[in-house]
């Protein structure tokens, strides 16, 4: 993260005594990323953050096997006829995925166990519901609209108030701010689409008491089972720049041109061989002759996943698109409006329109994107054919 924030208690000095009331040191915790030369934060916990008593590896819950998208074609799935037998955690869906990212649909009613992801980070995007996110570092009540960014090794729950529906975005590394938004010493520029102040991280600890408390841990290696001595959630304090975090789709700011502008100006967040995008309501191209919609467009170097969360898709009209669905248009394929939607668009203009409405999240990937067996399992199968009919 960019700035630096302080929450509950720490020692006014880095890596000096820092006392409990009986006496005793606290443990102090060091999470940094990139061989702790670049950002991280200092936990202080109530019990050491190092003492397990068990380690057992984990086989039932292996990742699915992935597939070529061969023949080469434009996909849709429909995640509404998705069900999920786990938790947001155990109950994730392989959609499609490389050696760079995974992405992932998850509904559920029920609590996740502990888990720390030493892979790379995780952007969660709650579709709908509401859900409450425990680690070490706090809590964030999470609802529909939010990214919630989760830095690699932090111990964590998700805990649902009703059904909770996502999109999983799990990376083979970090997961930041566009470098484009940010200054040489980490502020967000005037220019970049949102701010520290749209930004919500944990505010106060959560102390949890309990014993013999396991962690499911993923690495490369698969899945182990940790059971830690004390409760991992004890910190007292932590500060730093390295912190979960959740950002609101809404409080994403468009850039607006006399013309289309391209994907990149919807950018919110970047990772290792993806980018990530937030598509939100906004004034229409406003040149007298503008055509405000999406041109026909070849990605050579990318694949794109978009994700359709809100709103009304007037570009895609008879396409069996709509709220829940995802596409995927992959490198290799031409892909843009439905037959006849620019002129639609073009005379719903002439009538007043001025906005769009649709929300979509849209993840362009630089390396091919596999299949995962759920995707398949809810595509439509017409969807490649409906730009000739």
């Amino acid at each position: 993260m960019p700035y630096y924030r302080v929450v509950g208690e720490v020692p006014r000095k880095r890596h000096v005594q820092f006392r409990r009331p009986d006496g005793g040191l606290y443990a102090e915790e060091l999470m940094g990323e990139e061989g702790f030369s670049s950002d991280s934060s200092l936990l202080y916990h109530r019990h050491l953050p190092t003492a397990i008593v068990k380690a057992e590896a984990v086989t039932q819950l292996t990742a699915p096997r992935l597939e070529p998208n061969v023949p080469l074609s434009p996909r849709h799935f429909r995640t509404q006829e998705l069900t999920s037998a786990g938790d947001l955690v155990s109950g994730r869906m392989l959609l499609a995925g490389n050696a760079d990212v995974r992405l992932s649909y998850a509904t559920s009613d029920r609590a996740s166990e502990l888990y720390r992801n030493s892979m790379g980070d995780e952007c969660v995007y709650v579709q709908s519901g509401r859900a409450r996110f425990e680690s070490t570092y706090g809590a964030i009540e999470a609802g529909p609209g939010d990214y919630v960014v989760i830095p690699t090794g932090t111990i964590h729950r998700w805990v649902p108030d009703g059904q909770v529906n996502a999109l999983v975005i799990e990376a083979s590394g970090h997961i930041r701010p566009p470098k484009r938004y940010l200054s040489q010493y980490g502020q967000f520029l005037e220019h970049a689409p949102y701010s520290e102040r749209d930004l919500r991280a944990p505010s106060e600890p959560l102390l949890v008491e309990g014993e013999e408390v396991p962690v499911l841990v993923r690495t490369r290696g698969g899945l182990t089972r940790l059971v830690y001595r004390n409760h991992p959630f004890d910190v007292v304090g932590w500060d730093g720049c390295l912190y979960p975090y959740a950002f609101n789709i809404d409080d994403f700011e468009p850039v607006v041109k006399r013309t289309h502008a391209p994907p990149p100006v919807h950018q919110t967040f970047e990772g290792p061989g993806f980018v990530v995008c937030s598509f939100c309501p906004r004034p229409l191209d406003y040149h007298p002759e503008a055509i405000p919609i999406p041109y026909n467009h070849h990605n050579v170097d990318s694949d794109e996943f978009m994700f359709y969360v809100g709103g009304d898709y007037s570009a895609r009209r008879g396409s069996g698109i709509d709220v829940g669905s995802i596409s995927l248009h992959p490198a290799g394929f031409t892909h843009g409006p439905q037959p006849g939607a620019v002129e639609a668009v073009i005379d719903a203009v002439g009538r007043g329109v001025t906005t769009t409405s649709e929300v979509a999240v849209m993840v362009d990937t630089f390396r091919p994107l596999d299949l995962g067996r759920d995707a398949l399992s809810c595509e439509d199968p017409e969807y490649a054919w409906t730009w000739a009919r």
